[in-house]
């Protein structure tokens, strides 16, 4: 039912690769972030000697966040974690699907929604969810999630690189006077 009244103001285009069957093997790169960005997950504790990294000092929240993602194939066997960091305010990880030839859909077919990158994320959040719930702290996801479809061995390494160097990078945008997130 179109009857004018938002006239397209409020959708978003997707980010999803056109076409693209995100049930299929692949390697997936997600990036999925609390509401309103609010740090749930903890804080990153800064180190003053350059060659150490920054880390994330986790809530119990965050612990259980890195948690959930070590457990994904426990509930989608297909499903193997690669790289994740839990950054205060948003997760970051790279998901293998590692399916049998034969379940391989074809481009462009419509195939199982239980076993496909949006499933898993879900999955992923009903349990962070969860747990936050059953233990009394508050905490909510922003709707949907980011991904990028991973297409050669540079682009995994790159990922890599950048979901390691993630607190680092954290602290440094932080600590500028003039960064955006002062």
């Amino acid at each position: 039912m179109d009857n004018g009244l938002y006239q397209d103001k409020y959708r978003t285009a997707s980010t999803r690769w056109p076409g693209y069957d995100y049930g299929e093997s692949g390697i997936y790169f997600v990036t999925i972030c609390t509401q309103s960005r609010h740090r749930y997950f903890g804080e990153i504790s800064v180190v003053s000697v350059p060659e150490e990294a920054s880390v994330l000092v986790p809530t119990a929240l965050g612990q259980r966040a890195g948690q959930c993602w070590q457990e994904i194939p426990q509930h989608f066997a297909f499903a193997v974690p690669d790289a994740f960091v839990v950054m205060p305010d948003h997760v970051h990880g790279i998901l293998i699907f590692a399916k049998p030839t034969s379940a391989t859909s074809r481009l462009g077919t419509f195939g199982p929604q239980s076993q496909n990158l949006g499933s898993v994320v879900r999955g992923f959040k009903v349990g962070v969810k969860g747990w936050a719930s059953r233990h009394g702290h508050t905490f909510a996801w922003q709707s949907g999630y980011f991904d990028r479809v991973i297409r050669n061995d540079a682009e995994l390494e790159k990922a890599r690189q950048y979901i390691l160097n993630n607190p680092t990078q954290w602290a440094a945008d932080h600590e500028k006077p003039n960064s955006l997130f002062r």
